[in-house]
C-alpha cells in the first residue's frame, strides 16, 4: 500500500521564532515500521515548509495514496488545523481513508469521530504496532473492530475497540529517518541540523497536571547504547549537530542514563544535547554532572513549575525548593545551562502570589525562564479537580501553555500577562544574567546564552503583540466542565483586549 504521512501545518510561536523547526517524530516512529511492514511511505512535513493547505492536497494527489495517516506533537493546539486539513483530504482524494493518531485524538476519539465526518479510524496510544495491524486490516478488507488501540464508526457510531498493551520492547521498532528529503529544514539551537529522539516513555511521577503516565501507561527504556549509537549515525551521515530528548524524564534510572552517558562520551561527537527533566534528579547525580557535560549536554529545562511550596504539594510534584534551587546551583557549577520552567495559574493567584514567586525566581538564579500557563487537558487529574474553574480562551489552537486559558477572579488577564511579562524581562535582564552572556569563561554556554537571549526576545515581543491585537478571550468565562467541543476562531461572541467583537462557535459552551 502506498502510505501518506502528513505533519499539519500548525507552527508555534516557538518554532517560528524560538528554538526552531524540530523533526516530526511521532510520525517518522510510524513510519519506520510502516516501511518496515512492506508499505511504501512518504512524508509531506507540511509545519517545516511552511504549506498551504491546497499545496498539500495537491502534492497528495499528484503522490495517489491509498491511506494518509497524520497527526502532531503539538496534540491539542494543532487539533483545528489538522481537522481543516484534513477536510480538504478528503474532499479531494474521496474514498482514501484518513488515520488521525496522537494525544489528543486518542482522549477525544468518540467527540472526533462525532464531529468530524472526513476522518475515518483513529489510533489511540502508541502506535508503531497498532499501525501495522490496521494497515494490513484495511488491505485485507478485515472487519476493523478486531483491531486494538483504535476507534472507528460501527453502525454510524463511535467504536473504541480493546486497549493494546503498552510495547514491552522499544527496541523492537525503528525511527523512518530516510523519510525525511530535506535534512536543512531542521535548524534548532542555532547550530545548525538537529534531532528529535527518545530514550524512554512514561513517567512514574504522579503529577496531577499532566498525562503522560496516562498516555505510556509505564516507563520503559530504549538499550541506551542504541540510541547513542543512532545519534552518532545522526551525526555522521545527516550532519545533525543538536540533539533534543523528547523524553517526559530520561533520569529516572540513573544506572540507564549513566549506560546512555558512557556511550555517548565514547562516540566522541561534536552534538549538543537538550534535556526535559526533574531537579531532583539533578541533585541526585550530583557525582556524575561532570559526566552530563562530557556527553553534550548543554542545557536542562527542569519542571519546576512553581516556588510555592503549599503549591507543589497540590500538584503532586513531589519536589522542594530546596531542591529546584540546588540544581541550579549544581549545573551551573558544571558549566551546564539551567533553564527553569514556570507555570502559572495552577490556583487562583493574586498579585501578592506573582511577586512572591517573582522573587523566589530570583533567589533561584536560573540561567533561562520558560514562563508557561497551565492547561487544563481532559486527560489529566488536574482537569477534574478545577472543574468549576472558568475558562476564557476556549479556542483550542491557544491551548499550547503560551496563552492563559484558566480565568483568575482576583485579578483581571490582562495583569496576569503582565506579570509574566514582567517575570520574564527580570529574570533576562538582571545584571548577573546579562554578565554571564557577555563575559561566560566557557565559550559554547557563552553562544548559547546569547541565542537564547536574541530569542526568547522575539517571542516576548510576538507574545506582547498577539495578546495585544491577535488574541481574543472570553469576556464571561466558560466553567471548564461545560466546555465541550472544537470551538472555531469564527464564531461566539467574544471580546478581545482591544474591544472589538467578533463571533465564536455557541456549542463551546
Amino acid at each position: 500500500m502506498r502510505v501518506l504521512l502528513i505533519n499539519p501545518p500548525y507552527r508555534a510561536v516557538t518554532s517560528k521564532l524560538g528554538v526552531g523547526e524540530q523533526v516530526p517524530l511521532g510520525l517518522l516512529s510510524i513510519g519506520g515500521p510502516v516501511s518496515d511492514a512492506g508499505h511504501e511511505a512518504k512524508l509531506i512535513d507540511a509545519e517545516a515548509r511552511h504549506m498551504k493547505i491546497g499545496a498539500i492536497v495537491s502534492e497528495a494527489v499528484a503522490w495517489k495514496p491509498d491511506v494518509i495517516l497524520t497527526g502532531h506533537s503539538g496534540s491539542t493546539p494543532a487539533h483545528l488545523t489538522a481537522m481543516r486539513m484534513s477536510r480538504a483530504l478528503k474532499d479531494a482524494l474521496g474514498q482514501v481513508p484518513i488515520i488521525y493518531g496522537g494525544v489528543h485524538p486518542t482522549y477525544h476519539a468518540e467527540d472526533i469521530l462525532r464531529e468530524e465526518p472526513q476522518i475515518d479510524i483513529l489510533v489511540r496510544g502508541e502506535g508503531e504496532a497498532t499501525i501495522v495491524n490496521l494497515l494490513n486490516a484495511i488491505d485485507t478488507k478485515k472487519d476493523l473492530a478486531s483491531i486494538g488501540g483504535i476507534a472507528v464508526r460501527k453502525d454510524g457510531q463511535p467504536l473504541l475497540t480493546s486497549t493494546s498493551p503498552p510495547i514491552a520492547d522499544l527496541d523492537e521498532f525503528r525511527v523512518g529517518w530516510e523519510l525525511i528529503e530535506d535534512w536543512n529544514l531542521y535548524q534548532c539551537w542555532g547550530l545548525g541540523r538537529s534531532a528529535l529522539v527518545q530514550l524512554s516513555r512514561g513517567c512514574p511521577h504522579l503529577c496531577s497536571y499532566c498525562g503522560q503516565r496516562g498516555f505510556w501507561t509505564k516507563q520503559r527504556y530504549r538499550t541506551p547504547e542504541r540510541l547513542a549509537d543512532e545519534i552518532a549515525w545522526l551525526h555522521k551521515e545527516h550532519g545533525v549537530k543538536f540533539v533534543d530528548l523528547a523524553d517526559e524524564n530520561p533520569t529516572t534510572s540513573k544506572k540507564k542514563f549513566l549506560r546512555f552517558l558512557e556511550a555517548l562520551i565514547s562516540h566522541d561527537l561534536d552534538v549538543k544535547l537538550f534535556a526535559t527533566l526533574r531537579a531532583d534528579d539533578i541533585v541526585r547525580d550530583a557525582d556524575i554532572l561532570h559526566l552530563y557535560k562530557k556527553a553534550g549536554f548543554e542545557c536542562f529545562l527542569m519542571g519546576m513549575e512553581t516556588t510555592d511550596a503549599k503549591t507543589q504539594a497540590l500538584i503532586r510534584k513531589g519536589s522542594t525548593v530546596a531542591k529546584d534551587r540546588e540544581a541550579v546551583r549544581l549545573l551551573r557549577s558544571h558549566g551546564i545551562i539551567s533553564m527553569m520552567g514556570h507555570v502559572v495559574g495552577f490556583e487562583e493567584e493574586t498579585d501578592k502570589d506573582y511577586w512572591n514567586a517573582l522573587r523566589q525566581i530570583l533567589f533561584y538564579d536560573p540561567d533561562l525562564i520558560n514562563a508557561m500557563y497551565v492547561t487544563p487537558h481532559r486527560w489529566t487529574p488536574f482537569y477534574a479537580e478545577i472543574a468549576k474553574r472558568g475558562v476564557i480562551q476556549p479556542d483550542l489552537s491557544k491551548w499550547d501553555y503560551r496563552h492563559q486559558v484558566l480565568s483568575t477572579p482576583h485579578i483581571p488577564a490582562w495583569r496576569v500577562f503582565l506579570w509574566v511579562k514582567v517575570t520574564e524581562m527580570a529574570v533576562s535582564l538582571r545584571p548577573r544574567a546579562l554578565m554571564r552572556i557577555i563575559l561566560h569563561e566557557d565559550r559554547s554556554i557563552r553562544r548559547a546564552l546569547r541565542w537564547c537571549f536574541w530569542r526568547s526576545g522575539l517571542v516576548w515581543l510576538d507574545e506582547i503583540l498577539d495578546f495585544l491585537f491577535r488574541d481574543c478571550r472570553l469576556k464571561h468565562p466558560v466553567p471548564l466542565k461545560d466546555l465541550r467541543g472544537d470551538p472555531e476562531p469564527e464564531k461566539e461572541y467574544i471580546l478581545s483586549r482591544s474591544g472589538t467583537k467578533s463571533v465564536r462557535n455557541q456549542n463551546a459552551a
